[in-house]
């Protein structure tokens, strides 16, 4: 217990120092998924997308971000493991923190969309596998993690292919696009609909009390999306057809799935600023439980508010200052984005958190938005991909796990050098 008493207030400061950079990391590289559609369809424009991601990440993280998170994150190992050593549980959080910011500062700079999550579970792996002992690893679940890296590209690209060829075949593959809008909008409305509102209840606000089941959510979800479709089925019928060319037409028909696009973005920031806060705060809060009990682990820990803000306002500063290389990679370099095929890329990416977290389905939001870029992009042929940086995104997803990992084994020891045990 000397280490924590003699060092405690320093190590919490070096914590506080460490879960702000990741935090940073989490704004500068995740948060920009989201909206890298809707700005690489020129439906907004990057300035604009900042700003609303940044409103609805920090809403998300500060709100709606929960009182309580888990020791460790996602059960890759058990706190009561390090309960005669807790100085170790508080080297190996910082060490992961620190590991997992520099990681993500590599990826921003290098515009490699990786998981920020993966990141974070890849520097616990590392020093206590290490730092403590092989055994002390839940194998089973970085093993489920790995098999994500398949599962969520594959299923939210199946899902944007579907809908964006739907798009295609009955709205502006149509003769008469307007009439077929009127036909057609509602219908992806009620989806657009449904989906925000089973991510809103499923993912982000499920850390405020709003204990729903996945079923209740389904069936609010459904009252919402029909109320919803049946106020825009009548705004659409007053769309009316272009007198000057069919071309006209289609750019209107464009514009209304950029909103739609832009909706689901701001659902999907709002959900991922609730949930993923917590890879950069959640050790953090670890940390100061530690501290301020005096050695006590536990399996959860308290989240002040005040961690909540530094976790927000981190976030809010990474998005803003190199948020905009991810959302290069993802609006522009790997397809060529329309409004419609941005539309679908992103409801695909929401669907496809919401279908995963109904069969506990471990996945990246990353992932499935990188996953849903490609379906779209795969609907005009694979000439139209850009394979060089597809494979370049592909082997930072492999490299993020081990790079974590190694980081966070070397940060784990020079603490241990420095302050002892």
């Amino acid at each position: 217990m000397g280490i924590i008493e003699d060092y405690g207030s320093v190590l919490l400061i070096i914590a506080v120092v460490c879960g702000f950079l990741m935090a940073w990391g989490v704004g500068a590289n995740d948060v920009a998924n989201a909206m890298g559609t809707s700005v690489g369809s020129k439906a907004i424009t990057i300035k604009q997308a900042i700003v609303i991601a940044a409103v609805f990440e920090f809403a998300g993280a500060y709100l709606a971000g929960g009182e309580v998170t888990s020791t460790i994150r996602k059960g890759i190992i058990d706190p009561s493991i390090l309960a005669e050593t807790p100085h170790l549980l508080v080297y190996g959080m910082i060490a992961s923190l620190f590991a997992a910011a520099i990681w993500l500062l590599v990826a921003t700079i290098n515009g490699w969309p990786v998981s920020t999550t993966h990141t974070i579970v890849g520097a616990i792996v590392g020093f206590a596998a290490v730092g403590i002992s092989v055994d002390s690893v839940n194998w089973g679940k970085v093993g489920s993690i790995v098999a994500s890296w398949v599962v969520s590209p594959v299923l939210a690209g199946t899902v944007s292919f579907v809908i964006y060829m739907s798009v295609r075949r009955f709205i502006l593959g149509s003769k008469t696009p307007v009439q077929a809008a009127r036909r057609g909008v509602p219908f992806y409305i009620f989806l657009v609909a449904f989906i925000i509102g089973m991510v809103s209840m499923v993912k982000g606000l499920k850390h405020v009390g709003l204990s729903l089941s996945f079923e209740q959510s389904i069936t609010y979800s459904l009252i919402f999306a029909s109320g919803l479709t049946l106020f825009s089925w009548l705004l659409v019928r007053r769309i009316k057809p272009s007198s000057n060319s069919a071309h006209d037409e289609i750019m209107t028909i464009e514009r209304i799935f950029g909103v739609l696009g832009i909706f689901t973005a701001c659902a999907m920031a709002f959900a991922h600023g609730s949930n993923d806060v917590a890879n950069a705060i959640g050790p953090l809060a670890a940390v100061n439980s530690v501290l301020s009990s005096g050695g006590m682990v536990a399996s959860e820990a308290m989240m002040p508010k005040w961690l909540l803000l530094l976790g927000g306002v981190g976030i809010v500063i990474g998005l803003a200052t190199y948020g905009y290389r991810v959302i290069r990679t993802i609006g522009s370099n790997i397809t060529e984005l329309t409004p419609s095929s941005g539309f679908a890329a992103v409801l695909a990416a929401a669907a496809t958190v919401v279908i995963a977290s109904g069969a506990s389905l471990p996945i990246s939001t990353t992932h499935t938005l990188v996953g849903g870029v490609l379906g779209v992009g795969l609907a005009h042929g694979v000439a139209a991909l850009n394979l060089r940086v597809i494979g370049t995104i592909f082997t930072s997803w492999v490299v993020t796990l081990p790079a974590g990992a190694a980081l966070s084994i070397i940060f784990f020891y020079v603490l241990k050098g420095i302050f002892g045990g």
